[in-house]
């Protein structure tokens, strides 16, 4: 793994307290200055030091899929959950506002807007959206307002795709209360179940069972269309079920074991929406790879579990734990490409067991860790790894993620790898939350509002892991205000004195 050279120093931000041998992205002033650090690193990670802006910028280059449609530039927005819907899973005042703010950004493909739950046990926290008939109207609304703020500020949205994401959350369900999981599981991992203390007679899903839950993902697409959707992703990623079809190499029957086995899932997802939801268009996102779990060590500093043997769980893992494999990652992308799925949005790991992989950032949330390497080192392998896949099957269209962390210097490694075809669509999440209009200033050569951009300070996990809403409780004033501040700055605090 790559470590980065150490340059300790202190830093308090409003109850952070950390003690961190990596720089601050908001220190790399020039162009000279991130490349130096990129390569005292050793990470490899192309940008382009001028950017371009106006029609003729890579990023405002419209994007035609296959069926026609053009997208207009080639921003997207990734999925963003609040833990703030209703028991029944209804939006409210916050999640509005969130989805405004999607609309308001700018960027041209909407990848899902947020996770929507399938069916009431695989919600991730019991204020989860869940798509029913009865929510079907506060669903479609979700769309309707963010295309309306869309076209009000840049005069269209014909251009503009939202599709929706469907999930179930499987290992990490919690329907009911925000501290109790209630999994459903396809295998007992031998880490997992004793991280998040299952116990070894607790129940796997069976065949039947799968193939009901088949069933109500094809009737959430349908729904999904029925409210103005333009494609729904079917999630396959971050340790939610989906993704554990994909490493359920111990499970026997139909669902487990080879490959063809774990993909049977969303192939017959797929087919029962291609034979009952005429005309809808099908994404996947996608965790690309996987390390092992982490957990903290010496100095809070996050590191791999020991094994004793090759670790088989991590799909796009080479089995030491810590590496990738992209064999199996390629072999997925035939798949999709067989079964005549353009879209592809690419993540890695899970915020449950190793967020450091998946969501890159200087600050842990409350039940993490000290990153174990700098965040550009995780950056890097998102964004190469997707260059990797692109390569590979270049006819599939590619959203890459991991972009955030990146902070000033986003827009100069997505133009790079947007314009040297490495990536389709450069997505962001967190930062649209308190600099919504980040891509419409990047795109029309504005300079960027430092005050706004997003740290990752990781409040909006902090909050959610400790019951609260998410958002941007220190850069977003109306998080500012909300009375959950108070409570959040409380648990910080607390952490801090650990």
């Amino acid at each position: 793994m790559t470590q980065s050279i150490f340059l300790g120093f202190s830093l308090r931000i409003t109850n952070y307290v950390l003690f961190m041998p990596y720089r601050r992205i908001a220190t790399l002033k020039t162009a000279a200055d991130f490349r130096n650090y990129l390569a005292q690193l050793g990470v490899d990670l192309n940008f382009d030091e001028h950017l371009q802006s106006g029609a003729d910028s890579p990023l405002a280059q419209p994007y035609q899929l296959a069926n026609g449609f053009k997208i207009g530039n080639r921003f997207a927005i990734l999925p963003m959950e609040g833990w703030d819907g209703t028991t029944d899973g209804k939006p409210t005042e916050p999640t509005i506002r969130r989805w405004q703010r999607f609309g308001q950004s700018g960027a041209k493909l909407i990848w899902g807007g947020e996770a929507v739950a399938v069916r009431e046990d695989g919600r991730a926290n019991p204020n989860q959206l869940l798509i029913t008939e009865k929510n079907l109207g506060d669903i479609a609304a979700l769309r309707e307002t963010l295309a309306q703020v869309h076209e009000a500020l840049y005069g269209r949205s014909d251009d503009l795709l939202v599709g929706l994401q469907l999930t179930h959350s499987g290992r990490f369900a919690r329907p009911h209360r925000k501290d109790r999981m209630e999994s459903q599981i396809l295998y007992h991992h031998p880490l997992l179940d004793h991280k998040f203390h299952l116990s070894a007679d607790a129940p796997v899903l069976s065949d039947d069972e799968i193939t009901q839950l088949i069933d109500d993902f094809v009737k959430a697409a349908a729904l999904a269309q029925r409210a103005g959707y333009a494609f729904v992703d079917v999630k396959h990623c971050h340790g939610y079920l989906g993704h554990e079809f994909l490493s359920a190499v111990d499970r026997p029957g139909r669902y487990g074991g080879s490959f063809e086995n774990r993909t049977r899932f969303l192939r017959e997802i797929v087919a029962g929406i291609r034979a009952q939801v005429s005309g809808m268009e099908i994404g996947v996102r996608l965790s690309a790879f996987d390390f092992i779990p982490f957990h903290p060590g010496t100095e809070n500093i996050g590191q791999p579990e020991p094994i004793a043997e090759k670790y088989r769980y991590a799909f796009g893992g080479d089995g030491t734990g810590v590496g990738i494999d992209l064999t199996e990652p390629f072999a997925f992308l035939d798949l999709l490409a067989d079964l005549n799925i353009q879209l592809v949005c690419i993540s890695a790991g899970s915020p449950y067991y190793n967020p450091h992989i998946q969501r890159p950032a200087l600050f842990p949330p409350s039940d993490g860790y000290q990153p174990p390497e700098d965040p550009l080192v995780g950056v890097a392998r998102q964004i190469n790894a997707t260059a990797k896949l692109k390569q590979y099957r270049p006819d599939l269209t590619f959203v890459g993620t991991g972009y955030t962390y990146l902070q000033e210097w986003l827009p100069h490694v997505a133009q790079y790898f947007v314009r040297t075809g490495q990536v389709d669509f450069a997505g962001y999440g967190r930062l649209v939350l308190t600099y919504p209009d980040f891509a419409a200033d990047v795109l029309t050569g504005k300079p960027l509002q430092r005050k706004r951009i997003c740290r990752t300070f990781s409040d909006c996990t902090t909050a959610p892991r400790n019951g609260l809403v998410s958002g941007c409780y220190p850069l977003d004033e109306y998080y500012k205000e909300r009375p959950e501040a108070a409570i959040l700055a409380k648990v910080k605090s607390k952490e801090s004195e650990k």
